[in-house]
């Protein structure tokens, strides 16, 4: 499918307001992740027994470069678990900006003794304090955490969740595609189970329009505690389309200064309890959040696409997002 690059403008969105074309799309693959390379995690397992996010067996950390299936070369803790970073964090200086039920799900990893290297720089490896007083390892600046759904060595469930998680390479930075990716937008038409035509990003996360957005206004309704759970898709510069008409796109400016990315007017987010692609929990939250579609509609709005797709019900109020308030 032809890829069209073009950069975001504020002008394009209005051109795309009278434009409806045809849903079309692509099934994206599923990826699958293999256990760490032999040799490339110490085994895996720590005295103790336990595996996965266990605690380290003994007074010491320990920082390992290993293959994983379809990510590549990664860092991992001295248990072989995938390590991440954080895009809402900072390298310079160091600052971890995930705290409370955030490093629940994404558990840092705290420097209990001395730092032991494996294929890393040791000059690259340092130490910043948390909110709590602990001390976090980073790699280049950036703190580095473990996934909680991960469960064994060569796990990289984490990768691209949020649009903001990304398993670390050596240096502190993105490993895998993302990192040749960065700062580039990639929105395909895809496919979605039950669904049917949507729109995923580079990671092949499902993105979401919100109804209590407004194209006239050409502003998002979603900040703070609503922008944790439904992450603003960022125009970072460019945006490459696939199977998209790129009239459609546009741009608005967001309350903190940053730019959004729109489909036919619609801001475009994703949301932070889909955790793999092909996921649309999103879909039908509170009654105002839905999947959308290449043609800039909520899915099933079409008229060229409503027959064969079915919404789901509206999933209900009150669902928590990662500061304990509710989902809008």
């Amino acid at each position: 499918m032809l890829r069209t690059r073009i950069a975001v403008s504020v002008a394009a969105a209005a051109a795309g307001l009278a434009v409806l074309t045809a849903c079309s799309g692509v099934e994206t693959a599923q990826p699958v992740v293999a256990p760490a390379a032999a040799g490339g995690t110490g085994g895996g397992q720590a005295a103790n027994g336990q595996v996965g996010n266990a605690a380290p067996a003994s007074n010491e950390s320990k920082l390992v470069v290993a293959d994983v299936a379809d990510v590549g070369q990664v860092l991992t803790d001295q248990n072989g678990m995938t390590l991440y970073r954080f895009d809402k964090d900072t390298a310079k200086p160091p600052k971890s900006n995930c705290d409370g039920d955030c490093a629940k799900t994404w558990p840092p990893m705290l420097a209990t003794g001395d730092v032991q290297v494996q294929g890393v720089d040791k000059n690259n490896v340092g130490k910043v304090t948390r909110s709590d007083g602990t001390e976090q390892i980073t790699v280049g600046g950036w703190a580095l955490y473990r996934y909680a759904k991960d469960t064994k060595p060569g796990d990289a469930t984490g990768q691209g969740v949020g649009g903001a998680w990304y398993a670390s390479n050596a240096k502190g930075g993105k490993a895998g595609q993302a990192a040749a990716e960065s700062g580039t937008v990639k929105l395909s038409a895809s496919k979605i189970d039950g669904l049917g035509d949507a729109i995923v990003d580079q990671n092949g996360m499902t993105l979401y329009l919100f109804q209590k957005d407004t194209k006239k206004a050409k502003t998002s309704a979603c900040n703070g505690d609503c922008a944790k759970t439904w992450p603003a898709v960022l125009s970072n510069g460019k945006v490459e389309l696939q199977g998209i008409d790129s009239k459609l796109l546009g741009s608005i400016k967001r309350q903190d200064g940053s730019e959004q990315v729109t489909i036919g007017g619609w801001p475009v987010y994703t949301f932070a309890k889909d955790t793999k692609p092909g996921d649309a929990n999103g879909q039908g939250v509170n009654g105002t959040w839905f999947v959308i579609e290449p043609a800039g509609c909520k899915v099933g709005s079409n008229p060229n696409t409503a027959a064969s797709q079915q919404a789901p019900a509206d999933s209900g109020a009150g669902t928590s997002n990662s500061s304990g308030g509710t989902t809008y």
